[in-house]
């Protein structure tokens, strides 16, 4: 009987304390009205203060509106508080652009949210049932589903600062429905359920009766896998996460980058998990558009020996390679050319947040390295600092010839996003004397020469 799985479920799975304050959603159905009703039934037992909530997306116009006065009318009849609302979904349709489905759920569950806490309602309970859990798990399996969307729904997640339950995932439809009969109850039905124009119906019309005669009892074998499925999924997850600072180098909202190398030196089983939180992070866990093929597609570009490479996923986001690291962007305007006089002495800040510091010297610093360089002070001399510029050469200290600054930021495996900012110190007559942190040319003297007066400048990152 439902009443015995469903009680032995939340107890095995811990969904219900004594004394809380509960919602329930209910749509008037079959699901959702037994969930109600059984919920009525053992709040004494839990001592629950329980409130109904419905949403009416005025889809199917009065009649629509007749399930939430149905729904209205029952909670009357049993003295639960009552919260509904109709919400003119298909106007929310044409402002977004979203889908009926997608548009619906967000409008259903901002009221949930809304009512639960105008209430201080901590828990939200469900009518998924272990029928709908089956349908799920194969719909994410067909479409490729990765990591833990392969486990179709959870028992209990998140919602803002409360949780949603599902008390009925360890029964069948079948239990709900004889939980009507014996108890009465005319449930209102939704015609659109029969329609195959809609993908789970399909799933449920054809695919679900054929499971249930091979074995009768496959909505179990499937929360069983569900379950398994989602605790391997948070073990290996945790153990990506430990290795995750090793493989970041930036972590923003508008743009992050990671070192490939390191991924790549992870076991596979952790390269996928460690993929997931990095794009879990950037979409905030709500992008449903993601999945195995996106995966796999990140994973061929850090495999790819080619330096660079580039892949636009959903919702806007960049990817970008550039030899040992990758940078995931959300900022697509290309970065504006500068030019910039140098404050000698001072400190003169770059567009890329980096700054150099200029001050006079008698003699020339111990202090070597290319983030450093000396120059003879002149009379009114004037340094810039630019962005590169097409067909850029400079004479390299120490060697004949000059060399395209291309072929610098090249050999110096400069990531191609970086190159764009990176600044380029020229004198008054535009000759390249130095490129901060990776070349000087050739008019650094060598030593101090004499009673000569030197401006010291250093490249200071952030």
């Amino acid at each position: 009987m439902l009443e015995t799985k469903a009680l032995e479920f939340i107890k095995r799975h811990h969904l219900l304390e004594p004394g809380e304050k509960l919602a329930a959603g209910v749509s008037g159905g079959p699901d959702s009205l037994a969930l109600l009703h059984f919920l009525y039934s053992i709040k004494h037992q839990f001592s629950l203060e329980l409130t109904a909530i419905h949403v009416d997306h005025m889809f199917r116009g009065e009649e629509s509106y007749e399930d939430l006065l149905f729904v209205e009318g029952f909670c009357k009849e049993l003295g639960i508080p009552f919260e509904g609302i109709r919400l003119d979904a298909a106007g929310y349709m044409k402002e977004t652009g979203e889908s009926s489905q997608v548009a619906a759920r967000k409008l259903r569950y901002s009221f949930y949210q809304e009512v639960m806490e105008r209430h201080s309602i901590r828990k939200l309970a469900l009518g998924h049932h272990g029928d709908d859990q089956i349908e799920t798990i194969l719909m994410r399996l067909t479409r490729g589903a990765a990591g833990a969307a392969r486990a179709g729904i959870p028992i209990a997640r998140k919602f803002g600062d409360s949780m949603i339950i599902r008390p009925f995932l360890g029964a069948e439809k079948e239990d709900i429905w004889d939980y009507c009969r014996r108890w009465g109850l005319k449930p209102r039905l939704d015609p659109s359920n029969q329609k195959e124009a809609y993908s789970r119906n399909r799933f449920r019309l054809r695919v679900l009766p054929f499971l249930k005669r091979e074995n009768i009892k496959a909505h179990e074998h499937f929360q069983r896998f569900s379950e398994e499925i989602r605790e391997d999924e948070s073990y290996l997850q945790d153990l990506a996460a430990s290795r995750m600072d090793s493989i970041w180098i930036k972590r923003s909202n508008r743009e992050s980058s990671i070192r490939i190398k390191a991924l790549l030196e992870m076991p596979n089983s952790l390269q996928r998990r460690a993929i997931q939180l990095i794009l879990n992070y950037l979409y905030g866990g709500e992008q449903s558009d993601l999945n195995a093929k996106h995966l796999t597609q990140l994973r061929d570009l850090f495999d790819n020996p080619h330096p660079s490479a580039e892949l636009h996923f959903p919702s806007g986001l960049l990817v970008k390679k550039s030899y040992d690291s990758c940078i995931f962007s959300y900022n697509h305007t290309k970065p504006k050319n500068y030019y910039l006089e140098l404050n000698i002495p001072g400190e003169s800040t770059l567009p890329n947040g980096c700054k150099i510091k200029a001050s006079f010297c008698p003699v020339i610093p111990e202090k070597k390295g290319n983030d450093t360089f000396v120059l003879e002070a002149e009379e009114g001399i004037m340094l810039a600092a630019r962005t590169r510029e097409a067909g850029d050469r400079m004479n390299l200290k120490g060697l004949t010839g000059s060399k395209k600054v291309k072929d610098i930021f090249i050999n110096e495996k400069i990531p191609m996003d970086e190159r764009n900012t990176w600044p380029v110190i020229i004198d008054s007559a535009g000759e390249i004397l130095w490129i901060p942190g990776l070349k000087k040319s050739g008019r650094e003297p060598v030593d101090h020469g004499g009673q000569k007066k030197y401006i010291y400048l250093e490249y200071i990152k952030v």
